[in-house]
This record gives structure tokens, sequence and C-alpha cells, in this order.
């Protein structure tokens, strides 16, 4: 039986995409891999299109078709990628909930409040136990991969899903920030009743104390709420709304140096959380809240470069809302393997 040294020492980087599990083809296990990527196919709260639960799939069947050679860290795969198995419990779950889910959103699209069907109301609780319940179970699978000496990247499913990993961070990092690539702000309070809605997670993410900082960048679909708790934030969130950065950018100003004006505001330590409805729809048509506007995939990929230029450290990660299709797939592959490369840069230059 060949070990993980006579699989890596036999692997040919520049070789076929091998369809072995596991992402990009790469010939670790969980133990031979410095970073583990759990794949988390939960949409239980999604308001607009579905498909995100099945993000993580996708990411994984397109990863095999790219190239490995990255022009930041051209040897970075070296590193190890290991991507545990998508739980498939996690998913029968989810696809469960999400239909009741709907229920409840219906009722309030139809101008009832909760408390008119006492039956919704004990749903709503039984969903939000459930989520909890996710929550839990990312939190334990991730305190210990970092307990372990790994780092850490989560492929969503719907932008709920990363809450139990930074719990786990907070409890390994004393202080640190998130900068956060979205098309909304996510500061939604228990958006349609539901406590953990992905339209909630950085609102969730910011009970946190722990997290110092907040920036949003490529934010364009936002309600007033969620302004005026940026304003009143103390400057705890900063938030880089893409109408703005596009002002900016048409007036000449060179989106480099807007890059380094957004990092200037992070801590040292810093988690990315990559919406990839932040970017141009073109890029991912299919995820689950789609915004004309947006980031271009490199315009995304030199903002996090520049955290590592600036020698801030990239502790962790998330891809979420990828939909369910070869295309988005392909793109989510690709931002998550930067990730994983400039996460590993990152801590060889601290």
């Amino acid at each position: 039986m060949s070990t993980s040294t006579d699989r890596l020492q036999s692997y040919d980087p520049s070789g076929i995409g091998v369809d072995n599990g596991n992402l990009y083809g790469l010939p670790f296990d969980y133990d031979s891999a410095q970073t583990i990527v759990f794949g988390v196919p939960w949409e239980v709260t999604v308001s607009y299109g579905a498909g995100t639960a099945q993000g993580p799939r996708a990411v994984l069947e397109a990863s095999r078709q790219l190239d490995l050679y990255d022009f930041d860290h051209p040897e970075g795969w070296r590193s190890g990628i290991f991507m545990q198995e998508i739980p498939a419990a996690i998913a029968h779950q989810s696809d469960t909930l999400r239909q009741q889910a709907a229920r409840i959103i219906d009722h309030l699209e139809q101008g009832q409040p909760l408390e008119s069907d006492p039956a919704l109301v004990q749903l709503l609780q039984q969903i939000n136990q459930a989520c909890e319940g996710m929550n839990q179970w990312l939190y334990g699978e991730t305190k210990r991969a970092i307990a372990g000496g790994k780092r850490v990247g989560v492929i969503g499913g719907d932008h709920s899903v990363p809450l139990g990993y930074l719990r786990a961070l907070a409890e390994h990092h004393s202080d640190f920030g998130i900068l956060h690539i979205d098309a909304h702000a996510d500061l939604r309070d228990a958006y349609e009743g539901f406590q953990y809605s992905h339209a909630s997670i950085m609102f969730n993410a910011l009970q946190i104390p722990q997290i110092s900082k907040l920036v949003q960048v490529g934010i364009r679909d936002v309600c007033h709420d969620e302004v005026q708790r940026v304003q009143q934030s103390g400057d705890r969130i900063v938030s880089y709304y893409d109408p703005l950065l596009k002002s900016k950018g048409y007036a000449g100003i060179p989106w480099r140096d807007l890059c380094r004006d957004i990092v200037a505001e992070l801590p040292q330590k810093v988690y990315v959380s990559f919406d990839v409805d932040g970017l141009d729809p073109k890029l991912c048509p299919h995820t689950g809240t789609p915004v004309p506007g947006g980031l271009e995939l490199e315009e995304a990929f030199c903002l996090f470069r520049e955290l590592v230029h600036s020698d801030r450290q990239i502790i962790g990660f998330d891809v979420c809302e990828v939909g369910n299709d070869e295309w988005d797939g392909n793109v989510g592959a690709r931002a998550v393997y930067k990730l994983c490369n400039l996460m590993s840069l990152s801590h060889t230059k601290a």
C-alpha cells in the first residue's frame, strides 16, 4: 500500500487531474495536508435562488480541470490541500429544512405576521435549533483541525455556514478582522425570523468579541438598517460600497491603490469571507442572489494579494454561495485555490 510520501514523490503537477476524491486531484490526505477544506452543503434559509448547497460538489468536480501553477505561489500546492468528504447527512437535512423554511418565507411574503400561525412559530424554532446544530458540527471539525496545526478553508453552501468556524478561530486568535467580499452587507438581525440566516452572517459574526474589524467590499444591495448599523459601529465596520468604488475607478484612481486603502483598515490577522455574488454575475451566474455590478475575479485576487504584501496573515477563509453549475464551480475552484495558496504564503512570510 502506497504512503502519502510515495504518492507525493510520484505526483506530476503538470499531469491530468485525477478523480481521486480530493480537490484538484492532489495526492494528499488529512494527515499530510497543511490545509483542510470543509464543504458544507447547507442552504436552509435562502430567500431567492436555490442550488448553493451543491456548491461544494460543483467546486470539487470542476477543480480537476485547473492547472496548478499559481503566479503568486508556484509551488504552493506542495503544502498540501485536502478536502474532507462532503457530509451527506447535512445535505439531506438542508434539503428537508429548506422546504420547511419556504413555508415561513411564503407566509411572511403574504404580509402575514408569523405569530398568526403557532405551527410556523414552532417550525421556526426547530429550524433555528437545526442551524445551530450545523454550526456546532463545523465548530467541532474546525477546532480539531486547528488544534492539529492545520489551516482551514470552508466551501458553502449559503453564507450562513462559516459561523461555527469563526467561533473556533476566536478560541485560537485573540484579535482578528474579516475581509468580506459580497454584494450584500449581511448585517440583518435574524432576517425573516431565522437567527442564522445567510443575510445575518456578519451580524452574528460581530457578536464574537475577538473580531475587532469588519471590512466589506463590493456591497451594492443593502437596506437602510444595515447602512445605519455601519454608520453607528464606531468604525468597527467599514463598508466600501461598490458604486463608490466604481466612481473612484472612473475618476482614474488605480484599483491597486484602492486595495491598499482597504487593507490598511484591517488588523494583523485576517479572515477572508468571499461570497461569490460579490463578483460580476457573469462569473457565477447561478449564485443564490446575483446583483449587477461587482468585482472581476482578478480584482478580488489583487485585493487578497495586497493582504499578503502588507505582511498581514490570512488565518482562514470561506468561499460561499457557489451555484450548482460547471462554470460557477470552475470559478469557485479558482477562488479556493488562490486563497489556499495565499494563506500558505502569508504564513511563510510571518
